[in-house]
C-alpha cells in the first residue's frame, strides 16, 4: 500500500513540477502540454481517491473504529482548510475551495455508509456518481455553498476542483476492490521488506506532509535555481 501511495506521490510531483514551470513561464512556448496534460491530472487524483477508498476498507472493513475515523478525518479537515486559507492569500483569484484534500474527507463520511454493504451494492453506487448524478447539474447549485457538490453549472476559477460528483466514484471503486477481496494483495511480498524497499515505501507513509510541503519546495528550488543560473551567467 505504502508503494502504491510513493507511486502516486511521484507522478503528482512530476506534474506540479511541469504546472510550476509552465506558470512561472519558464517552458519554452513550443512545449505544448496539450489535453494529456489534464488527463494525467485527473488520473492522479482520481488514484490518490481509489486508494483512499481502499485504505478505509482496510482500516474499518473488518470492523469500525470510531476513534481512528474521527482523528484521520479531523486531520483531512484541518489540513484541507489550511490549503484553502494559504491557497486563497496566495492566489486569491483562484484559491481552493473545495480541493482533493476536502474530497478525501468528504468521500471518507459518504464511504463509511458503504462499509457493510456488499460490494455490488458499492460498485453500483460509484457508477451513480460517474455516470448518473454529473447528468444532474441545475443552475440551483450555483450558489458557492454548493460548490462542494460538483452540481454546479457554473465556477470560479480554482487551481484544484475535485467535488464530490464525480470524485465520490474512485473513492466507491477502492472500497469496492478491498470488499472484493483486493486486500489479500497486501500479503504479496517477502514477509521482512529489504532496505531499498523500505526507501520506496517511506513516502508512502508520509503522503499528506509531502502533499502539504511539495508545492512550497517544488517552487523554492525552481526559483533558487534561476536565481543561481542567472548570477552564473
Amino acid at each position: 500500500m505504502d508503494w502504491l501511495r510513493t507511486l502516486a506521490l511521484v507522478n503528482m510531483m512530476a506534474f506540479h513540477f511541469l504546472f510550476d514551470l509552465r506558470m512561472l513561464n519558464l517552458l519554452p512556448v513550443w512545449i505544448s502540454l496539450g489535453p494529456w496534460f489534464a488527463i494525467w491530472a485527473k488520473a492522479i487524483a482520481g488514484s490518490f481517491l481509489f486508494l483512499a477508498g481502499f485504505s478505509l476498507w482496510l482500516g474499518h472493513g473488518t470492523g469500525f473504529r470510531t476513534r481512528s475515523f474521527i482523528k484521520r478525518l479531523g486531520v483531512l479537515v484541518l489540513a484541507a482548510v489550511g490549503v484553502s486559507l494559504v491557497t486563497y492569500f496566495a492566489v486569491p483569484g483562484a484559491w481552493v475551495r473545495f480541493g482533493i484534500l476536502h474530497s478525501i474527507a468528504l468521500a471518507s463520511v459518504v464511504g463509511a455508509i458503504f462499509l457493510r454493504a456488499h460490494w455490488a451494492v458499492t460498485l453500483v453506487a460509484a457508477a451513480i456518481a460517474f455516470q448518473l448524478l454529473p447528468n444532474m447539474r441545475d443552475p440551483m447549485f450555483d450558489g458557492v455553498f454548493w460548490v462542494w457538490t460538483g452540481l454546479s453549472t457554473s465556477l470560479p476559477p480554482m487551481i484544484d476542483y475535485e467535488p464530490l460528483v464525480p470524485w465520490v466514484a474512485p473513492f466507491l471503486l477502492g472500497m469496492t476492490f478491498g470488499q472484493v477481496g483486493g486486500a489479500r494483495l497486501m500479503a504479496w511480498g517477502p514477509v521482512h521488506s529489504g532496505r531499498w524497499a523500505r526507501r520506496m515505501a517511506w513516502p508512502g507513509q508520509h503522503t499528506l506532509s509531502l502533499y502539504l510541503i511539495h508545492q512550497p519546495l517544488l517552487i523554492g528550488l525552481i526559483i533558487a535555481t534561476q536565481w543561481a543560473f542567472s548570477r552564473i551567467v
